[in-house]
């Protein structure tokens, strides 16, 4: 059904990335993700380099499909990491919360494809300007740390704006998205909380519940006085943190209280206390199924609607 530049970069069946989330995109569900088609990614956070070349050892193993690192460029290990992933010669490292400019040569010279992950268009250009291969263009409706565009507006600008493939991401988790993605210009897709529903995924079983329970405004916005909004779902602590919101003076307070939260929902399964980062797709999702399933799903109805579409 798709053929495109970025199937042939990646060297993927399907134009699908997991997202590299923190926690929870380890080498169990990365290697779940490539074996089923799709590309998928470890997620680093700020995990030592030890720890990460560990999860890239265990990918190995389990499948020879590609599959790629995503780096948080504020980790105090992402030197490291950046060294160390062009000795292992991963196929893709993606990056966030940060500027890669000052590791894409390096990466490139180990012959690793490098997509940054941008909330916007002038990023987006002075990625594509640095060497960048390809971008993922993340809307406000995805999960974590967020910016504050909508991914319906920003992929469409950054696809006119760049010459490289674009990969959108936020709020997409079934085939609709998918092909709304793809209406939009991308070249593919990457999904997070769709696959942090899934049967390989490590995170508690009460975490993944918390999402399947969810329904539409259950996602929401958390610590924006702080200058870093992230998106969980509704809980005790985000209640805490709105409440904390109301004062300016309260930015250390929301900082603290959030440290190791994230670990304690998705490791610990305390999703009333812990941090439970979530997208808007949340209310979609409804179910816990394998990766194979959830990518042959999203295929499938994908085809579906552009046979609908082309009648037109």
């Amino acid at each position: 059904m798709i053929n495109n530049e970025l199937i042939d970069l990646l060297e993927v069946k399907y134009p699908i990335i997991q997202g590299g989330m923190a926690w929870v995109a380890t080498a169990e569900l990365a290697a779940a993700v490539s074996k089923a088609g799709g590309l998928g990614v470890i997620g680093c956070g700020s995990a030592p380099v030890e720890v990460v070349k560990e999860q890239i050892l265990k990918v190995k193993e389990m499948t020879d499909k590609p599959f790629g690192v995503n780096v948080m460029l504020l980790s105090p290990h992402a030197d490291d990491i950046m060294d160390m992933l062009c000795k292992e010669k991963v196929n893709v490292v993606t990056t966030g919360a940060g500027n890669p400019g000052k590791y894409i040569k390096k990466l490139k010279d180990a012959n690793i494809k490098v997509i940054p992950v941008v909330p916007s268009v002038s990023l987006a250009k002075r990625m594509e300007k640095n060497g960048a291969d390809a971008i993922i263009v993340e809307g406000t409706e995805a999960g974590g740390h967020i910016g504050e565009l909508t991914t319906m507006t920003i992929v469409p600008q950054v696809v006119d704006a760049v010459n490289i493939p674009v990969i959108a991401a936020g709020g997409i988790a079934d085939g609709r998205g998918f092909m709304a993605a793809m209406a939009l210009g991308a070249e593919g897709v990457q999904i997070g909380t769709r696959f942090v529903c899934s049967d390989e995924c490590i995170a508690h079983k009460e975490y993944k519940n918390k999402i399947v329970e969810s329904k539409d405004r259950d996602a929401i916005v958390t610590g924006r006085i702080t200058g870093h909004p992230v998106r969980i779902i509704k809980n005790k602590l985000s209640r805490r943190i709105t409440n904390l919101e109301k004062d300016i003076n309260n930015k250390d307070e929301i900082d603290n209280l959030t440290i190791g939260s994230l670990k304690k929902a998705v490791i610990d399964g305390d999703t009333e206390t812990g941090s439970v980062m979530a997208g808007q797709s949340s209310g979609l999702i409804s179910d816990i199924k394998t990766c194979k399933d959830i990518i042959e799903d999203i295929m499938k109805e994908a085809s579906e609607l552009k046979e609908e579409l082309c009648k037109f």
